[in-house]
Protein backbone atom coordinates (compact mmCIF):
# COMPACT_ATOMS: atom_id res chain seq x y z
CA UNK A 1 0.00 0.00 0.00
CA UNK A 2 2.61 2.66 0.85
CA UNK A 3 5.04 1.47 -2.39
CA UNK A 4 1.82 2.12 -4.42
CA UNK A 5 1.05 5.80 -2.31
CA UNK A 6 4.92 6.54 -2.68
CA UNK A 7 4.67 5.87 -6.80
CA UNK A 8 1.68 7.96 -7.56
CA UNK A 9 3.41 10.64 -5.50
CA UNK A 10 6.28 10.09 -8.13
CA UNK A 11 3.70 10.02 -10.73
CA UNK A 12 2.51 13.41 -9.60
CA UNK A 13 5.85 14.66 -9.37
CA UNK A 14 6.86 13.70 -12.64
CA UNK A 15 3.63 15.35 -14.25
CA UNK A 16 3.78 18.67 -12.59
CA UNK A 17 7.66 18.52 -13.42
CA UNK A 18 6.44 18.08 -16.91
CA UNK A 19 3.94 20.86 -16.90
CA UNK A 20 6.65 23.35 -15.32
CA UNK A 21 8.61 22.58 -18.22
CA UNK A 22 5.92 23.54 -20.39
CA UNK A 23 4.88 26.19 -19.32
CA UNK A 24 8.36 27.47 -19.24
CA UNK A 25 8.46 27.55 -23.06
CA UNK A 26 5.46 30.04 -23.02
CA UNK A 27 7.31 33.47 -22.98
CA UNK A 28 9.19 31.96 -25.74
CA UNK A 29 6.07 31.21 -27.84
CA UNK A 30 4.83 34.40 -27.06
CA UNK A 31 7.90 36.42 -28.14
CA UNK A 32 8.38 34.36 -31.35
CA UNK A 33 4.64 34.94 -32.16
CA UNK A 34 4.90 38.54 -31.61
CA UNK A 35 7.60 38.65 -33.79
CA UNK A 36 5.57 36.80 -36.57
CA UNK A 37 2.44 39.51 -36.60
CA UNK A 38 5.18 42.37 -36.10
CA UNK A 39 3.39 43.73 -39.79
CA UNK A 40 0.82 43.52 -38.83
CA UNK A 41 1.10 45.08 -35.56
CA UNK A 42 2.80 48.28 -37.21
CA UNK A 43 -0.04 48.78 -39.42
CA UNK A 44 -2.54 48.62 -36.70
CA UNK A 45 -0.49 50.89 -35.08
CA UNK A 46 -0.07 53.73 -37.80
CA UNK A 47 -3.87 53.15 -38.85
CA UNK A 48 -4.95 54.35 -35.27
CA UNK A 49 -4.24 57.74 -34.56
CA UNK A 50 -6.24 58.96 -37.85
CA UNK A 51 -8.95 58.20 -36.21
CA UNK A 52 -8.58 60.92 -33.34
CA UNK A 53 -7.46 63.66 -35.99
CA UNK A 54 -10.04 66.87 -35.74
CA UNK A 55 -11.63 65.89 -32.17
CA UNK A 56 -11.16 67.48 -28.74
CA UNK A 57 -7.62 67.30 -27.42
CA UNK A 58 -9.51 66.55 -24.39
CA UNK A 59 -10.98 63.62 -25.68
CA UNK A 60 -8.18 61.80 -27.34
CA UNK A 61 -6.74 59.16 -24.72
CA UNK A 62 -10.73 58.08 -23.15
CA UNK A 63 -11.41 57.07 -27.18
CA UNK A 64 -7.91 55.51 -27.61
CA UNK A 65 -8.92 53.16 -24.02
CA UNK A 66 -12.28 52.79 -25.76
CA UNK A 67 -11.13 51.51 -29.32
CA UNK A 68 -8.48 49.43 -27.29
CA UNK A 69 -10.82 47.85 -24.46
CA UNK A 70 -12.96 46.77 -27.66
CA UNK A 71 -9.97 45.51 -29.34
CA UNK A 72 -9.28 43.42 -26.35
CA UNK A 73 -12.54 42.26 -25.67
CA UNK A 74 -12.96 40.67 -29.49
CA UNK A 75 -9.62 39.30 -28.87
CA UNK A 76 -9.95 37.68 -25.66
CA UNK A 77 -13.95 36.65 -25.85
CA UNK A 78 -14.38 35.81 -29.36
CA UNK A 79 -11.54 36.06 -32.26
CA UNK A 80 -8.98 33.85 -29.61
CA UNK A 81 -11.93 31.53 -28.96
CA UNK A 82 -13.31 31.11 -32.51
CA UNK A 83 -9.31 30.05 -33.31
CA UNK A 84 -9.40 27.50 -31.04
CA UNK A 85 -12.13 26.14 -31.92
CA UNK A 86 -11.82 26.30 -35.33
CA UNK A 87 -8.35 24.39 -34.69
CA UNK A 88 -10.42 21.45 -32.44
CA UNK A 89 -12.55 20.75 -35.12
CA UNK A 90 -11.58 22.30 -38.10
CA UNK A 91 -8.30 22.99 -38.80
CA UNK A 92 -7.82 22.92 -42.27
CA UNK A 93 -9.71 26.38 -41.83
CA UNK A 94 -7.48 27.47 -40.53
CA UNK A 95 -5.18 27.69 -43.71
CA UNK A 96 -7.75 29.43 -46.30
CA UNK A 97 -8.98 32.24 -43.81
CA UNK A 98 -5.22 33.32 -43.09
CA UNK A 99 -5.15 33.49 -46.97
CA UNK A 100 -8.26 35.64 -47.22
CA UNK A 101 -7.01 37.77 -44.76
CA UNK A 102 -3.64 37.65 -46.37
CA UNK A 103 -5.56 38.86 -49.92
CA UNK A 104 -7.89 41.75 -47.96
CA UNK A 105 -4.35 43.18 -46.29
CA UNK A 106 -2.88 43.03 -49.94
CA UNK A 107 -5.61 44.48 -51.31
CA UNK A 108 -5.78 47.48 -48.75
CA UNK A 109 -2.31 48.03 -49.45
CA UNK A 110 -2.86 48.08 -52.95
CA UNK A 111 -5.96 50.83 -52.51
CA UNK A 112 -3.26 53.12 -50.31
CA UNK A 113 -0.42 53.08 -53.01
CA UNK A 114 -2.88 53.63 -56.00
CA UNK A 115 -4.35 56.32 -53.55
CA UNK A 116 -0.52 57.70 -53.56
CA UNK A 117 0.23 57.57 -56.97
CA UNK A 118 -2.61 58.18 -59.21
CA UNK A 119 -3.23 61.26 -60.91
CA UNK A 120 -6.49 61.30 -60.86
CA UNK A 121 -7.33 60.34 -57.74
CA UNK A 122 -8.19 63.99 -56.26
CA UNK A 123 -10.42 64.88 -59.38
CA UNK A 124 -12.46 61.63 -59.24
CA UNK A 125 -13.74 62.34 -55.55
CA UNK A 126 -17.48 63.44 -55.70
CA UNK A 127 -18.15 66.29 -53.28
CA UNK A 128 -20.87 65.13 -51.32
CA UNK A 129 -23.89 66.96 -48.78
CA UNK A 130 -21.89 67.52 -45.69
CA UNK A 131 -23.77 66.28 -42.65
CA UNK A 132 -23.95 68.00 -39.43
CA UNK A 133 -23.65 66.11 -36.70
CA UNK A 134 -22.78 66.59 -32.93
CA UNK A 135 -19.18 66.31 -31.34
CA UNK A 136 -20.46 63.09 -29.38
CA UNK A 137 -22.01 61.35 -32.11
CA UNK A 138 -18.30 62.28 -34.59
CA UNK A 139 -16.91 60.15 -31.78
CA UNK A 140 -19.04 57.22 -31.89
CA UNK A 141 -18.25 57.14 -35.84
CA UNK A 142 -14.75 57.34 -35.15
CA UNK A 143 -14.86 54.88 -32.56
CA UNK A 144 -17.12 52.72 -34.59
CA UNK A 145 -15.01 52.64 -37.93
CA UNK A 146 -11.84 51.60 -35.40
CA UNK A 147 -13.21 49.05 -34.04
CA UNK A 148 -14.25 47.70 -37.23
CA UNK A 149 -10.88 48.08 -38.82
CA UNK A 150 -9.51 46.85 -35.95
CA UNK A 151 -11.05 43.75 -35.49
CA UNK A 152 -10.21 42.48 -39.38
CA UNK A 153 -6.24 43.38 -37.72
CA UNK A 154 -7.19 41.70 -34.49
CA UNK A 155 -8.14 38.34 -36.66
CA UNK A 156 -5.45 38.21 -38.25
CA UNK A 157 -3.11 38.57 -35.21
CA UNK A 158 -4.86 35.62 -33.52
CA UNK A 159 -5.11 33.39 -36.38
CA UNK A 160 -1.36 33.86 -37.02
CA UNK A 161 -0.62 33.35 -32.95
CA UNK A 162 -2.88 29.94 -33.51
CA UNK A 163 -0.90 29.30 -35.96
CA UNK A 164 2.43 28.99 -34.17
CA UNK A 165 0.92 27.17 -31.68
CA UNK A 166 -1.11 23.97 -33.12
CA UNK A 167 1.67 21.68 -32.05
CA UNK A 168 1.65 22.81 -28.41
CA UNK A 169 -0.32 21.32 -25.25
CA UNK A 170 -4.19 22.48 -25.15
CA UNK A 171 -3.05 25.10 -22.14
CA UNK A 172 0.00 26.44 -24.11
CA UNK A 173 -2.17 27.39 -26.58
CA UNK A 174 -4.69 29.27 -24.61
CA UNK A 175 -2.39 30.77 -22.55
CA UNK A 176 0.18 32.03 -25.28
CA UNK A 177 -2.68 33.23 -27.42
CA UNK A 178 -4.49 35.45 -23.80
CA UNK A 179 -0.79 36.50 -23.77
CA UNK A 180 -0.46 37.32 -27.43
CA UNK A 181 -4.05 39.39 -27.15
CA UNK A 182 -3.00 41.52 -24.03
CA UNK A 183 0.57 42.30 -24.86
CA UNK A 184 0.19 43.39 -28.24
CA UNK A 185 -3.26 45.19 -27.38
CA UNK A 186 -1.54 47.21 -24.81
CA UNK A 187 1.74 47.80 -27.29
CA UNK A 188 -0.39 49.17 -29.73
CA UNK A 189 -2.84 51.33 -27.83
CA UNK A 190 -0.09 52.38 -25.66
CA UNK A 191 2.26 53.39 -28.52
CA UNK A 192 -0.67 55.22 -30.19
CA UNK A 193 -1.67 57.27 -27.02
CA UNK A 194 2.07 58.11 -27.01
CA UNK A 195 1.91 59.20 -30.60
CA UNK A 196 -1.34 61.33 -30.17
CA UNK A 197 0.13 63.22 -27.38
CA UNK A 198 3.27 63.81 -28.71
CA UNK A 199 2.23 67.05 -29.97
CA UNK A 200 0.88 68.28 -26.31
CA UNK A 201 4.13 67.24 -24.43
CA UNK A 202 6.06 69.43 -27.43
CA UNK A 203 3.81 71.97 -26.81
CA UNK A 204 4.72 71.88 -22.73
CA UNK A 205 8.19 71.59 -23.08
CA UNK A 206 8.30 74.29 -25.17
CA UNK A 207 6.77 77.44 -22.87
CA UNK A 208 8.87 79.91 -21.62
CA UNK A 209 9.41 78.62 -17.68
CA UNK A 210 11.97 75.86 -19.17
CA UNK A 211 15.22 76.22 -19.99
CA UNK A 212 16.42 76.73 -23.39
CA UNK A 213 17.22 72.86 -24.56
CA UNK A 214 14.11 71.91 -22.90
CA UNK A 215 12.11 74.34 -24.77
CA UNK A 216 14.19 73.96 -27.98
CA UNK A 217 13.91 69.75 -27.67
CA UNK A 218 10.15 70.51 -27.28
CA UNK A 219 9.50 72.94 -30.52
CA UNK A 220 11.42 70.18 -32.43
CA UNK A 221 8.95 67.48 -31.07
CA UNK A 222 6.37 69.59 -32.95
CA UNK A 223 8.05 70.06 -35.53
CA UNK A 224 9.16 65.85 -35.99
CA UNK A 225 5.37 64.15 -35.60
CA UNK A 226 3.89 65.27 -38.43
CA UNK A 227 7.08 63.76 -40.53
CA UNK A 228 6.74 60.40 -38.41
CA UNK A 229 3.59 59.75 -38.87
CA UNK A 230 3.60 60.59 -42.59
CA UNK A 231 6.61 57.99 -42.09
CA UNK A 232 4.79 55.52 -39.82
CA UNK A 233 1.91 55.64 -42.81
CA UNK A 234 4.33 54.44 -45.60
CA UNK A 235 5.42 51.64 -43.21
CA UNK A 236 2.25 50.56 -42.21
CA UNK A 237 1.14 50.49 -46.18
CA UNK A 238 4.54 48.42 -46.93
CA UNK A 239 3.71 45.93 -43.85
CA UNK A 240 0.30 45.49 -45.11
CA UNK A 241 1.31 44.15 -48.76
CA UNK A 242 4.35 42.48 -47.57
CA UNK A 243 2.44 40.64 -44.33
CA UNK A 244 -0.24 39.57 -46.87
CA UNK A 245 1.56 38.27 -49.38
CA UNK A 246 4.00 36.36 -46.94
CA UNK A 247 0.42 34.69 -45.09
CA UNK A 248 -0.07 33.69 -48.65
CA UNK A 249 3.00 32.18 -49.61
CA UNK A 250 2.88 30.33 -46.78
CA UNK A 251 -0.07 28.40 -47.72
CA UNK A 252 1.08 27.42 -51.08
CA UNK A 253 3.71 24.75 -50.89
CA UNK A 254 5.34 25.86 -53.98
CA UNK A 255 5.88 29.60 -52.52
CA UNK A 256 6.52 29.08 -49.34
CA UNK A 257 9.43 26.56 -50.51
CA UNK A 258 11.07 29.98 -52.54
CA UNK A 259 10.97 31.54 -49.37
CA UNK A 260 12.44 29.27 -47.59
CA UNK A 261 15.06 28.99 -49.91
CA UNK A 262 15.70 33.17 -49.77
CA UNK A 263 16.29 32.80 -46.77
CA UNK A 264 18.52 29.76 -46.36
CA UNK A 265 20.86 31.39 -49.46
CA UNK A 266 21.02 34.28 -47.41
CA UNK A 267 21.27 32.65 -43.84
CA UNK A 268 24.59 34.35 -43.05
CA UNK A 269 22.92 37.84 -44.16
CA UNK A 270 20.26 38.02 -42.12
CA UNK A 271 19.16 41.82 -42.45
CA UNK A 272 19.70 41.29 -46.45
CA UNK A 273 17.64 38.00 -46.02
CA UNK A 274 14.94 40.05 -44.65
CA UNK A 275 14.76 42.66 -46.93
CA UNK A 276 14.72 40.59 -50.08
CA UNK A 277 11.54 38.38 -48.94
CA UNK A 278 10.17 41.71 -47.27
CA UNK A 279 10.75 43.41 -50.89
CA UNK A 280 9.74 40.28 -53.08
CA UNK A 281 6.49 39.95 -50.86
CA UNK A 282 5.60 43.43 -50.76
CA UNK A 283 5.94 43.29 -54.93
CA UNK A 284 3.70 40.43 -54.86
CA UNK A 285 1.25 41.61 -52.60
CA UNK A 286 0.75 44.97 -54.84
CA UNK A 287 0.01 42.38 -57.75
CA UNK A 288 -2.22 40.64 -55.27
CA UNK A 289 -3.99 43.44 -54.37
CA UNK A 290 -4.59 44.78 -58.12
CA UNK A 291 -5.98 41.26 -59.14
CA UNK A 292 -8.10 41.33 -55.87
CA UNK A 293 -9.28 45.33 -56.72
CA UNK A 294 -10.27 44.42 -60.23
CA UNK A 295 -12.20 41.15 -59.21
CA UNK A 296 -13.81 43.25 -56.24
CA UNK A 297 -14.54 45.59 -59.24
CA UNK A 298 -15.90 42.95 -61.37
CA UNK A 299 -18.29 41.07 -58.43
CA UNK A 300 -19.36 45.01 -57.59
CA UNK A 301 -22.28 44.97 -60.18
CA UNK A 302 -23.63 42.04 -58.61
CA UNK A 303 -24.11 42.95 -55.19
CA UNK A 304 -25.45 46.39 -56.15
CA UNK A 305 -29.07 46.84 -54.77
CA UNK A 306 -32.04 47.20 -57.42
CA UNK A 307 -33.48 50.77 -57.37
CA UNK A 308 -36.79 51.05 -56.21
CA UNK A 309 -39.28 51.35 -59.89
CA UNK A 310 -36.45 50.73 -62.01
CA UNK A 311 -37.79 48.60 -64.94
CA UNK A 312 -36.58 45.13 -66.21
CA UNK A 313 -35.61 45.57 -69.97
Amino acid sequence: MASGFFALLDDISALVKASAASIDDVPAQVAKTTGKVSGIVIDDTAVTPKYVVGLDPSRELSIIFRIAKKSLFNKLLILSPAALLLGYFAPWVITPVLMLGGAYLCFEGYEKVHSMFSKHHAADVEVENVKVITPEELEKERVTGAVRTDIILSAEIMAIAYSQVTDQPFVNQVVVMLAVAIFITVAVYGFVGLIVKADDIGVHLAQERFNPTTRKFGRGIVTFMPHFLRFLSYVGTAAMLWVGAEIIAHGIPFTSHLLHVIEESLAHLPVVAWAVKALSCAIAGLLVGFLVEKLVILLKPLFKKKKPGAVAE
